[in-house]
């Protein structure tokens, strides 16, 4: 029986082996694929090395930051251009993020930049914020409907739509606050109006950037995690998917064929039936990047880019990042190109392969649905034509969620992933270390 046996070698089944193997404890780590890393990955276009998935993690708390001291990367951890990002309304408006805002909710709700947003009439329904009792929207279920009842439907459409639906790849509708925010209820009992309980959320943190990310790319933690998974003498097994994840045992299949059954103390996993890969209802997000030589996008005439309202006219882009504006060390590598990330809402019965995730070359010409539908929404987003012919190079990848129907684990399984920690990587990190030292200390 080994100590402990890790389902996954996505970042969260990275971080637990390695903390648990650093803590003296024997690992196995089994992984279906033939790599590591999960959806942190590197792709190469035009030339350049770029970030597959993530490009940054939310600075809510250290986890992520402190990892990346750990693993020799903290003189390499950099802060954002400071010009910020953009939203796109309902009715393909234009404006900077208010300032003040958090997950979209203004902290001022008068303020000229919200004003410019939602208008006087919305600003002034949503001032009336501060003259209800503190109980309202209180226990509300969801994070928009707690901003509806706060500040009113203009707020919630205009503002939080397209920052907190744009961050999290879902409607706040459907966004648990107390996941997504931690600590605006207690802040809005307290300060007595959701207004001063963003006030009072932003006023704790700590300042700088809410993002950051890290010279040469988000990847290279996974580099460095998966050369400590040779320093401290993890046993990973690659092409071995898990076909049973019990309390003190996992079953495996390699792709020869052959079966094995894993006894173990301990077992991580991020899902219940870790043979599925697909399901209908599972959303997910297709990246396509742009390499353009286009030397109008010097100006960064969007900032560091832009959020987008689902249902924006004309535009089916969900957000759009400028990367060499937002990130200086890469503008440096691409030598007076521009990067551009722009993010698509999909779903799986959308891609006839059916795979977790998908990567792929993209020739961009005219008559290239994709390529074409890129264009097209840079060309509307940043108010700067962008055409076939300056494309240099494109590419693209579609990740799909954890499978939130298969996510049921079976008692005494150490959940570990989005599945448990929901998305973001300073979620994912926090608690997957803290699974691995509650292991640690038992």
């Amino acid at each position: 029986m080994t100590d402990v046996v890790v389902v996954g070698g996505g970042v969260a089944g990275l971080v637990a082996a390695r903390d648990l193997a650093k803590g003296g404890a024997h690992v196995v780590l089994v992984e279906a694929g033939d790599r590591l890393g999960g959806m942190l990955r590197r792709h190469t276009v035009d030339g350049l090395d770029l970030d597959m998935g993530a490009e940054s993690f939310a600075t809510r708390n250290d986890a992520v930051e402190r990892l990346a001291v750990e693993l020799g990367l903290g003189g390499d951890v950099v802060s954002p251009d400071p010009r910020g990002a953009w939203l796109m309304t309902r009715d393909g408006r234009t404006a900077p993020i208010p300032q003040t805002g958090f997950l979209g909710i203004p902290g001022s709700p008068m303020a000229a930049d919200v004003l410019a947003v939602i208008g006087q009439g919305a600003g002034f329904r949503a001032q009336m914020d501060a003259l209800l009792p503190s109980p309202v929207g209180a226990r509300a279920e969801s994070l928009g409907a707690l901003v509806r009842k706060r500040m009113g439907e203009r707020v919630l459409d205009d503002l939080v739509v397209p920052v907190a639906g744009g961050v999290y790849s879902t409607h706040p509708d459907q966004l648990d606050p107390d996941r997504v925010a931690p600590g605006l209820r207690a802040a809005l009992q307290r300060e007595g109006s959701l207004a001063r309980a963003v006030l009072a959320l932003r006023s704790r943190s700590a300042a700088g950037s809410a993002v950051q990310g890290i010279r040469g790319g988000i990847v290279r933690l996974v580099d460095e995690l998966v050369a400590d998974m040779t320093t401290y003498r993890v046993d990973v097994r690659l092409g071995t998917r898990a076909t049973a994840v019990e309390r003190f045992a996992v079953e495996t299949v390699r792709a020869d064929g052959s079966r094995e059954r894993l006894p173990a103390q301990h077992v991580l996993a991020s899902t219940a039936d870790p043979t599925r890969t697909t399901a209908p209802d599972r959303t997910g997000i297709e990246l396509v990047t742009l390499v353009v030589d286009q030397p109008e996008l010097d100006a960064g005439p969007r900032g560091t880019g832009m959020l987008v309202h689902p249902d924006a006219d004309g535009v089916r882009a969900k957000a759009l990042t400028h990367a060499t504006v937002k990130w200086p060390w890469l503008a440096e590598a691409a030598a007076g190109r521009h990067v551009l990330r722009l993010s698509y809402a999909t779903r799986p019965d959308e891609d006839a392969s059916g795979a977790a995730e998908t990567g792929t070359s993209l020739p961009v010409e005219p008559d290239d649905t994709v390529g074409a539908r890129a264009t097209r929404d840079a060309t509307a987003l940043l108010g700067v034509p962008v055409t076939a012919d300056r494309v240099r190079g494109a590419a693209r990848v579609r990740w799909y969620g954890p499978d939130l129907t298969a996510a049921g684990l079976a008692e005494g399984v150490v959940g570990i992933g989005e599945t448990s920690s929901g998305r973001g990587l300073a979620g994912i990190v926090a608690s997957a270390r803290a699974s691995a030292e509650r292991i640690l200390g038992s």
